[in-house]
């Protein structure tokens, strides 16, 4: 059973600590705080998303339409639709995105934009990050999700350091003013899948109103060994003080047990598509992850012009992987090698405070909107590990005795570090005329990374880091409806997780990053469809590269770039009909970069970076062809990547099927028959940090699903 740690406690001492700074300060994004008032409705055939305030572009509640950036949103009606339950499977329907989560990186990793993985491309719940670039293990489940917001590009002027590939915030289901509504939904399928879900949500009185949803998932996998379960948990109780004052005690928990499958092995450098279904981890492998979420937050509205807010909030989480994760074909016997028996506990904690203010203004008689703040945290992460992950095992491909974990070395506590972050930010839009504006934005972020070695008894590494991004933009709107836009953008990754930094990388600098970019938007034939296209450029430098006179040393000199295209549709062609596709076009390139082979530094220059696709492309089309029912159609097109540097192993691109057929027999109750991959296609999601041991994409499933509201 999942045991809910409330840690109330723990809330109302931050709460009191921290007062002075929610009462006197006020405020967070005023986006961001736009999920807390009343929910706005969304019809699911709506094609006006561009002209929808969205929380992830912009401190200053704009529309996409208004942000000269490339914003893309998932409403709570596509993910009912579509039926993605996983997180990393609804997100990469998104332009532009493809999923490469494994066991290693937490099943969460993301590609956006020819940058890779939780230092590049930056993962939100409800506007907060858990600091230091590990990988996200939640959210995971989308049923508590309301929606989900993608600004691709650099965000690092809205959100700090690490985020040059782009941002991906998730939005839950919040408490509304509506009354009492409750909704349940159960979904079995092939593989002895089972889930079950239950949310309800409303007004309790005049003051109190409140949001619960629960939901779990458990299965048996495609692959042999391949079972998973999880739980979530989620809750918020917002007290309306006043009509212009609220506050919102929110807490959120998750537990999973994912499948313990870390790919498959190649066979003399090839595939062989006999063993897509082998699983040779050890009988007693284990994979576990568990996150809390607290939040308290504070909003006030003095009037119509101004917002201010402040979230307080703690984020936990405790991981622990004990697998061999490493599998290699041994040509001369034709057995499988298990290597790498890894034993790593990951104990991690965040305490912060993010408050700003937004309000209107005039300069020289033009309307302006200004939004000034500042964010807080200290964060610590203590690493638990069996280092130097010994162990070696050799078994039959086809037929073998799972065995045991080879304990060579205890795990033990290896080193603790803690960071003390703060930044404070910026952001104005000015309106030169009725059809164009200029946004501007700065943020200054500062960091204290300090690393304890624990057997040792002393800090081994104390290094600070400080970095200025800022963007540039401006749209000007040809027809109310049609908008073009440009901006220039400026940000920072770092160049390993700063919680994971060792002291090897003390003498390094974040890595920086630029962007350009233009782009258009536009609604047509009466809201009833939208389009965008964006053409940018993003080159990254600093990156860590091999030394050529001494291959055994690393300098920052590297760098990397991309440049592409970007064009989404959505449209109702008719009376029933809707479709919703987008495509990414991506040229992304090493321009300066080496790597150490057998002791030489070897040049990678003009080979495309690991894991990138550069092409992309998703399709969902939908017919209403009774009032009841409704069939839909969708394809999920994923572009040649490559599993190395050298672009040697390459990963063939694939596109996979999925159908639906809904059957609403009554208001409230909902039946949907799913399809996914339906013509069984097999495909490779991604590689593992071993180069030659890829994950399998799962098969043809099937899935029934009833859902009803009371």
């Amino acid at each position: 059973m999942l045991r809910i740690h409330f840690h109330a406690a723990a809330a109302a001492a931050l709460a009191i600590r921290l007062a002075p700074l929610i009462l006197a300060s006020g405020a967070v994004h005023a986006a961001e705080s736009v999920p807390l008032l009343p929910a706005i409705p969304v019809k699911a055939n709506s094609a006006t998303e561009i002209n929808r305030a969205a929380s992830t572009g912009s401190a200053l509640n704009l529309t996409p339409q208004q942000t000269p950036a490339s914003i893309s949103v998932i409403t709570r009606e596509q993910l009912q639709q579509r039926g993605d339950a996983s997180l990393a499977d609804a997100v990469s329907r998104s332009p532009g995105l493809s999923n490469i989560g494994h066991p290693g990186n937490g099943g969460a990793a993301l590609s956006a934009r020819g940058f890779t993985g939780s230092s590049s491309v930056m993962q939100l719940y409800d506007g907060k990050r858990q600091y230091g670039g590990i990988g996200i293990t939640f959210p995971f489940d989308t049923w508590s999700i309301d929606r989900i917001e993608v600004l691709r590009g650099p965000a690092s002027v809205i959100y700090g350091e690490g985020a040059i590939g782009g941002v991906v915030n998730v939005i839950p289901k919040k408490p509304s003013r509506a009354p009492v509504r409750n909704e349940i939904q159960a979904t079995i399928g092939s593989d002895n899948t089972q889930r079950l879900g239950f949310g309800s949500g409303g007004a309790i009185d005049d003051k109190l109103s409140y949001r619960f949803d629960a939901s779990g998932n458990r299965s048996d996998g495609w692959v042999d060994m391949g079972n998973s379960r999880n739980l979530t948990f989620s809750g918020a109780l917002q007290l309306d003080v006043s009509p212009e004052f609220s506050l919102t005690l929110s807490y959120a928990q998750g537990w999973q047990k994912p499948m313990r499958y870390f790919g498959t092995p190649l066979v003399n450098g090839e595939p062989d598509d006999s063993l897509r279904k082998q699983n040779y981890n050890v009988g007693d492998a284990t994979i576990k992850y568990q996150d809390r979420w607290t939040e308290l937050s504070a909003l006030w509205t003095p009037n119509d012009t101004t917002t201010v807010q402040s979230r307080l909030y703690q984020i936990e989480s405790e991981r622990h992987w004990r697998n061999a994760e490493y599998y290699n074909y041994v040509p001369a016997s034709g057995l499988i090698e298990r290597s790498s028996y890894t034993d790593i506990r990951h104990d991690q904690s965040q305490v912060g405070n993010t408050t700003d203010i937004s309000f209107d203004t005039t300069v020289l008689g033009l309307k302006n909107r200004a939004a000034l703040g500042f964010d807080i945290n200290q964060s610590a992460f203590k690493h638990t590990n069996n280092s130097p992950y010994s162990g070696s095992s050799l078994v039959d491909p086809y037929d073998f005795d799972r065995g045991g974990f080879i304990d060579i070395v205890a795990a033990t506590p290896r080193y603790r570090n803690k960071a003390s972050q703060y930044s404070l930010f910026a952001e104005n839009r000015l309106e030169l005329t009725r059809q164009w504006s200029v946004l501007a934005g700065l943020r200054y972020d500062h960091a204290d990374v300090r690393r304890r070695d624990l057997p040792a008894g002393q800090t081994v590494l104390d290094k600070t880091f400080s970095n200025v991004g800022w963007r540039l933009g401006t749209v000007y709107d040809i027809l109310p409806s049609l908008a073009v836009y440009g901006q220039y953008s400026v940000a920072a990754d770092p160049v390993s997780a700063l919680m994971m930094m060792s002291p090897a990388n003390k003498d390094f600098e974040l890595s920086t990053g630029k962007q350009l970019e233009f782009g258009v938007k536009q609604a047509f034939w009466g809201d009833k469809g939208e389009w965008t296209l964006a053409a940018y450029r993003i080159v990254k430098e600093k990156l860590l590269t091999r030394d050529i006179s001494d291959p055994a040393v690393s300098i920052q000199v590297g760098r990397q770039s991309s440049r592409g295209i970007e064009a989404t549709l959505g449209v109702e062609l008719a009376a029933g009909w809707r479709l919703d596709a987008n495509a990414a076009l991506l040229r992304a390139r090493y321009d300066d970069f080496s790597e150490s082979v057998g002791g030489v530094a070897v040049t990678r220059d003009g080979r495309v970076p690991t894991d990138v696709p550069q092409r992309l492309a998703n399709m969902w089309l939908s017919w209403r062809f009774l009032p009841q029912w409704t069939a839909s159609a969708g394809l999920r097109h994923v572009g040649k990547r490559y599993a190395d540097r050298a672009n040697d192993l390459a990963l063939p691109a694939y596109t996979t099927t999925d159908l639906a057929l809904q059957w609403k027999p009554k208001r409230d109750l909902t039946l949907t028959l799913r399809g996914f991959n339906v013509f069984d296609r097999h495909y490779v999601e991604t590689a593992y940090y071993n180069q030659t041991q890829w994950f399998q994409g799962a098969g043809r499933r099937m899935e029934l699903t009833a859902a009803y509201q009371f």
